[in-house]
């Protein structure tokens, strides 16, 4: 195998990392606050929910739930499946994995303002919902974007794990090639982590202007 066609391969599986990671924050990212406001329900079956799903979520391997979302609806409910679940059974996962963890870090940001803010909110006559959209939320972004962004480089390398069940994404591509008759071994690897490396930079660069952006708010 030439060096151009293992960069062509890779670089066509990195579509499918690539997808995994978009339409995980994509889903994660709004199920996450969603989950937040679960947590302070004033249901109590809700909220004792939303704790067992987050302390579920994060007590346990991401590559165990993958298994069980891929598996468990035709083994244990006898639910036929579509042609295309494996891609869709590893984007599940990942959403409500991640969405657990995104939710903490809402609950820690939201938390952290004052609770005087909320008292001049009222004053000023504003609802709850204005108050949390025009006051809360944009302070809340500003706070939570450091450790928003470690989560999202971790969901970068995580993709990796989507090969347990057998969705071949970027790192997958890389072992089939590297041990493959005639291919380049370990420059395969180095390639691999080279995409890895520079997408993790951009994502990094990309909340850190997010950042900036927020930085008339002063915490």
């Amino acid at each position: 195998m030439t060096f151009q066609t293992m960069i062509i391969q890779l670089a066509t599986c990195f579509l499918t990392t690539l997808s995994i990671f978009s339409l995980t924050l994509l889903g994660a990212v709004p199920l996450g606050l969603a989950v937040y406001f679960g947590q302070k329900s004033r249901i109590p079956p809700i909220r004792w929910l939303i704790k067992i799903y987050i302390s579920i979520m994060r007590g346990t391997p991401l590559m165990l739930q993958m298994m069980v979302v891929f598996y468990g609806p035709n083994l244990l409910l006898g639910i036929s499946v579509p042609k295309n679940w494996r891609f869709l059974a590893v984007i599940i996962a990942f959403i409500i994995n991640y969405a657990a963890y995104f939710a903490e870090i809402y609950r820690s940001g939201i938390e952290s303002i004052p609770v005087g803010q909320y008292e001049a909110a009222e004053v000023l006559g504003y609802s709850k919902g204005k108050t949390f959209f025009k006051i809360i939320l944009p302070q809340m972004v500003k706070r939570v974007i450091p450790p928003m962004t470690n989560e999202v480089i971790t969901l970068v390398k995580d993709t990796s794990l989507a090969s347990v069940i057998g969705t071949v994404e970027m790192f997958t591509k890389a072992k089939q090639i590297a041990v493959a008759p005639r291919s380049p071994g370990m420059v395969t690897f180095a390639m691999a982590g080279l995409f890895y490396y520079v997408f993790n930079y951009l994502v990094a660069f990309l909340m850190n202007r997010l950042e900036k952006a927020f930085d008339y708010y002063k915490i």
